[in-house]
């Protein structure tokens, strides 16, 4: 008796455990065409599973093996960069990151972003390359850098970015690490992507590597020979972009109830004024009927 319960607690366990990991998997994967592969390999592994649990079948087991390690090998390859960041994460034992826990130690205001804003739209008028990290709950280490800079740890202004973007001074060339209302270090030097090698230059492939490793975080980017803005997350790359679009993607990313409240007023105050418009026409076309029949009947 005691020995079938201990079997039914291991198979308990064993199903709780694949739950769970794959609960987790789907809700980290977020890219269609990736969760579109990761259901498939999980398909090929749970019909290897069954093959070898209830089927007596070699032959095909040993396909179905094959082809399983032919498809671990080909998503290894595909996704190297992100079974990297596992295992960073995983070595530097941040967890919470994995389970998808955001920091709460991110707070941005509105002088944040106008301050940010103010210095990229003054920075791409005078053609000044510039690279500025937003970590927005990523929880960002010397260790995920290449260079983790000078420390800074000063309030947050738009002076004060000029000033370490300006082209004598020996921190322009690196990144700024922004966290909350404030600039934590200068000089950062980060990993670059392998997209889009040939297309960009130093600055964008560095703010989509680091985007790439952490999906809260984005950067802000100024072309040092064009002077174009380009914005930075997840990966993906804006660009280019106004100062004006620039601040709505800011109040968009990191205060996203801010933004849709500010979509729903421009929305209401659009419709407002189509309205007014509407009953404006309606009305100087009703004089106008009034005007010719008043005409006519003065004819008659």
């Amino acid at each position: 008796m005691n020995f079938w319960w201990i079997i039914n607690f291991r198979v308990l366990l064993d199903v709780l455990f694949a739950s769970s990991l794959g609960v987790l998997l789907f809700t980290r994967v977020k890219e269609q065409r990736t969760l579109w592969l990761l259901r498939g390999y999980l398909f090929l592994v749970s019909l290897a599973w069954f093959v070898q649990r209830f089927a007596n079948l070699p032959i095909t087991s040993k396909l179905v093996d094959a082809l399983v390690l032919a498809c671990s090998l080909s998503l290894a390859i595909l996704w190297q960069g992100e079974l990297r960041r596992l295992m960073e994460l995983l070595g530097t034992g941040r967890l919470a990151v994995i389970l998808g826990n955001t920091q709460k130690e991110f707070r941005a205001s509105s002088n944040t972003f106008a301050q940010l804003t103010e210095a990229a739209g003054r920075l791409s008028q005078n053609r000044k390359g510039a690279l500025i990290v937003v970590d927005m709950g990523s929880d960002l280490r010397p260790e995920d850098f290449l260079f983790p800079g000078v420390p800074i740890d000063a309030q947050l202004s738009s002076e004060l970015l000029l000033n370490l973007f300006a082209a004598d001074t020996p921190l322009h060339d690196g990144a700024v690490l922004v966290k909350g209302n404030r600039i934590i270090s200068a000089g950062v030097i980060l990993p670059l992507s392998r997209q889009g090698i040939s297309r960009y230059g130093t600055r964008h492939l560095a703010a989509l590597g680091i985007t790439e490793r952490f999906d809260r975080c984005i950067c802000v980017v100024v072309s040092e020979e064009s002077g174009t803005l380009s914005l930075a997350s997840q990966g993906r790359l804006e660009r280019p972009i106004t100062s004006s679009r620039l601040l709505d993607l800011l109040k968009e990313l990191l205060d996203p109830s801010s933004a849709s409240g500010s979509k729903s007023t421009s929305i209401n105050s659009s419709l407002k004024t189509t309205s007014s418009n509407i009953e404006t026409k309606v009305a100087q076309s009703r004089g106008n009927l009034v005007k010719n029949n008043d005409s006519k009947e003065s004819l008659n």
